[in-house]
């Protein structure tokens, strides 16, 4: 059953994005809906980002979490290695949460 699921999940994506290619000489988009449509995009992303950082499944994820979020973006701002960025959000949550912070 579950590998039926993915399949019809896998089917429906890809018949998803097969439309966007074969319907791109037949969809006219006005000027100002392709301007907003990348602007979109980033703002569902914000949405999910944020999302993640503040939940865990319907309740508040506790204030470690969004801490070490905030400790990872300002080093990834900053342009600090991949690594240590990761290890700096994981370690943030970890020692806020050994003292107690959920």
């Amino acid at each position: 059953m579950l590998i039926a699921a993915i399949l019809v999940l896998a089917v429906g994506t890809y018949a998803f994005r097969l439309s966007g290619v074969l319907l791109r000489e037949r969809l006219e988009l006005s000027a100002s809906l392709q301007r907003m449509l990348p602007m979109s995009a980033a703002a569902l992303l914000a949405a999910l980002a944020a999302t993640a950082t503040l939940m865990a499944g319907s309740e508040f994820a506790g204030f470690a979490r969004p801490a070490g979020v905030l400790a990872g973006a300002l080093l990834a701002w900053r342009k600090a290695p991949f690594v240590l960025v990761v290890i700096a959000a994981a370690a943030v949550t970890a020692l806020l949460r050994l003292a107690g912070i959920e």
